[in-house]
């Protein structure tokens, strides 16, 4: 596969998980809870942070208090923008890691009954719940942590005109699509005995592919209420996602369906 058809094949798995979700009630209801509760929480701090925007652009654009008019406004709306932005990127981020947590065991049985539509796992390794728990949350916070080291110099870029407003959006929707990624597929490398370093690896090896997969939940989770009620999909499609990238088939027991570098058999 070209590196163009790998991405898309990668997005396609959020529209696929779509579909199973939406062909089986029993995963929408156990993917939704966890999510509506993150983004009650999470639409607070978004109204807090919309009212208080124009006194913390004006806090981060403290330099340009003594400037004319003209460039003194126009650097506190390019910080507006770096805010927003920036804080889309946390936001979307930390959501989806305080999601994972929160729905810890209801994604862990999500993604346990997606694998058996698709032949299940193979020396499948049980982890307990506390230890899930603990694992998810060391790597959930060593993953946000790494996007607020990314998030700093892209909110300084942020402040470049043009630059600024076009390249530095689709640099945040790339980083964030990979981290996205890497955050999503925990539950079935964890199935497999796998951690945080091993997920890395193996995305890597499939780098277009996991960019398509992340950028595709990055972008529909921008939409107004698309993280909470794509929660559930981008879980399952991160499942398939696993599964494409150690090289497992993508086939439902009974049909035959071809992934990338996979001969149909």
């Amino acid at each position: 596969m070209s590196v163009v058809r790998q991405f898309l094949f990668g997005a396609s798995l959020l529209a696929r998980g779509l579909g199973l979700i939406l062909r089986s009630p029993k995963l929408l209801g156990l993917g939704l809870l966890p999510a509506v509760i993150t983004g009650i929480l999470y639409g607070a701090a978004l109204i807090a942070l919309i009212d208080f925007l124009p006194q913390l652009s004006r806090g981060v654009t403290w330099f340009a208090d003594d400037w004319s008019g003209g460039w003194r406004d126009l650097t506190r709306v390019l910080g507006g923008a770096g805010l927003l932005g920036v804080s889309a990127l946390l936001g979307i981020l930390t959501f989806t890691a305080v999601t994972l947590l929160i729905g810890d065991p209801f994604y862990e049985r999500i993604s346990e009954l997606v694998e058996d539509r698709f032949g299940g796992v193979p020396g499948e390794v049980e982890v307990g719940f506390w230890r899930s728990l603990g694992r998810s949350l060391v790597d959930s916070l060593r993953l946000i942590g790494l996007s607020i080291l990314i998030g700093i110099p892209l909110f300084l870029l942020g402040f470049l005109p043009l630059v600024g407003q076009t390249v530095i959006p689709v640099i945040g929707a790339l980083i964030g699509g990979w981290l996205l990624a890497v955050e999503l597929t925990g539950v079935p490398f964890q199935r497999r005995g796998k951690r945080l370093a091993d997920r890395r690896i193996a995305l890597r090896a499939n780098r277009p592919l996991a960019l398509g997969f992340g950028v595709a939940v990055f972008c529909c989770f921008l939409i107004p209420l698309g993280a909470v009620l794509l929660m559930p999909a981008a879980v399952t499609g991160a499942t398939l996602l696993a599964r494409t990238a150690l090289g497992q088939p993508l086939a439902e027991v009974g049909t035959r369906v071809e992934a990338p570098g996979q001969p149909g058999r």
